[in-house]
């Protein structure tokens, strides 16, 4: 079983080189008519035998090939979706060989450079979308690791993204978000599941991170004299994709805000709000009205119930809104199943607070003040660090992951609360106050231990003894 399992690997892998190094996906090289052969061909072979190629096809053959060893195991979605980070991996290596005989192209151009990559993460994301599968978590960690391939579309410090490995580590924050839950689902269940969130990480962390750090610490190094970056074959035009936005366009490289990106259901709202939707309205007359209507009857045809059906909800708070205030608070409010909510550029001296907000996931990067999560519902928020406290007030369902520290954390009238803290937020002070359902998660006692869960008491136990009441928690034991 073991020998035929690593012979299937390793087909697959070498598959996924042929891909590569044939120019699948748009990344094949084209040679002009009547250029030397022999010339493009050695060419392709120094850059293909570079070490940095060389050391990126370990970490495919290495990371990669785990990851595809464990996804055989399960079968199904996750072994898909793996096979698609696989493609991914194998893509982005063809781009490295690329870059090393292009010359740097501009921001469009560029956008059309990274296509093919672009391309295979889209085939993940839509794995993610619809019906949620029983792997939901599995697909969605997977999905979300694709986005640290965009390192490679970093042009400089003023191209508005980190540096490659800050922004590796930084896209694995937001897969690691489901990558855990996988680990807390399946830790006592099946040992496939595990292996499997494990050699996604290493792929990633310490993975992908070291190789950026060993040869691209400060981005890709384009040749100045290769051959200038071909743009994609344009085509007619076809209808517009669905959201979610692809990981590379060509405004990739422009810093940006939500608070200043008026559509989706903001524009509707704006637009309920300026009056000016009620413009191409007629006006009801009295034969029109119900009350002296002669063919009115007690029932509902089936159209009126299809009808009303039809018509979209919208939330009765308010509209959606992600927007820094006076430069100290931000504030995120009435968002519902956004799982891309960032917040990049923040400070120690301002505040977060979070209304209304519901199945959505929001990523808070840097040091902040304070944190406040109100009226939620199947929220789930990472964050790196807290000056003050992180508050949660009258939410149901949320999930809290620190990756930094938090002096203290304060749960009030919630349901449900799953909370996350790393090594350096063990001795985070909790407080509970008219909530249940709330379990800590902490790390193993070794590097690569599973996460251990604590459930905080919610009932207690009040005995009046010498003259003053005595509370301890209720402990439950039984078959």
């Amino acid at each position: 079983m073991e020998e035929s399992l690593i012979k299937r690997l390793e087909a697959a892998v070498t598959r996924l080189e042929g891909i590569s190094s044939n120019g699948g996906g748009g990344g094949g090289v084209t040679l002009s008519r009547g250029g030397d052969f022999s010339a493009a061909a050695a060419g392709i072979d120094s850059a293909a035998s570079d070490p940095s190629i060389l050391a990126y096809e370990d970490l495919i053959s290495q990371c990669v090939g785990r990851a595809l060893s464990a996804a055989e195991k399960i079968g199904g979605p996750v072994l898909d979706v793996t096979k698609i980070v696989a493609e991914a991996f194998a893509a982005q290596k063809d781009l490295l060989v690329r870059i090393k005989q292009t010359q740097k192209p501009d921001m469009a151009g560029l956008a059309g450079f990274l296509k093919p990559l672009n391309d295979v993460t889209m085939k993940a994301d839509a794995m993610t979308q619809g019906r949620r599968s029983d792997f939901f978590n599995h697909l969605k960690a997977a999905s979300d690791s694709l986005s640290a391939l965009a390192w490679i579309a970093f042009t400089g410090k003023d191209c508005g993204m980190s540096m490659p490995i800050a922004h590796v580590e930084e896209s694995w924050q937001m897969a690691e978000f489901y990558n855990n839950k996988v680990l807390v689902e399946y830790r006592n269940k099946d040992a496939n599941h595990v292996e499997w969130a494990k050699a996604l990480k290493e792929l990633y962390l310490p993975g992908l991170r070291d190789y950026v750090k060993s040869h691209y610490a400060l981005g890709p190094v384009w040749n100045a004299s290769g051959k200038p970056a071909s743009a994609p074959a344009k085509g007619p035009p076809g209808a517009p994709a669905p959201p979610p936005a692809p990981v590379f366009s060509a405004e990739s490289s422009k810093p940006s805000s939500s608070s200043n990106q008026k559509q989706g259901m903001s524009a509707v709202f704006q637009q309920l709000s300026s009056g000016a939707v009620t413009s191409g309205l007629r006006k009801v007359t009295d034969d029109m009205k119900t009350k002296n209507r002669t063919d009115r009857s007690g029932a509902v045809s089936a159209i009126e119930k299809e009808t009303r059906a039809a018509k979209p909800t919208f939330s009765k708070t308010g509209p959606p809104k992600m927007e820094l205030q006076m430069g100290r608070k931000w504030a995120v409010e009435n968002q519902i199943g956004k799982k891309d909510l960032v917040i990049s550029e923040c400070d120690s001296k301002q505040s977060v607070y979070v209304f209304g907000c519901k199945d959505s996931v929001l990523q808070i990067q840097g040091k902040v003040n304070n944190i406040t999560i109100d009226k939620c519902t199947k929220l789930g928020v990472v964050f790196t660090d807290v000056v003050a406290a992180f508050e949660i007030v009258n939410c149901t369902n949320v999930e809290v992951q620190c990756q930094g520290s938090a002096p203290t954390v304060s749960v009030d009238n919630t349901t449900g609360c799953q909370l996350y803290l790393n090594k350096d937020s063990l001795e985070t002070a909790i407080t509970t106050a008219k909530s249940s359902e709330i379990n800590v998660m902490v790390p193993g006692t070794s590097p690569d231990g599973d996460w251990v869960e604590h459930a905080l008491p919610q009932q207690y136990n009040h005995v009046f003894t010498e003259g003053k009441f005595e509370t301890t928690p209720v402990s439950h034991s039984g078959a």
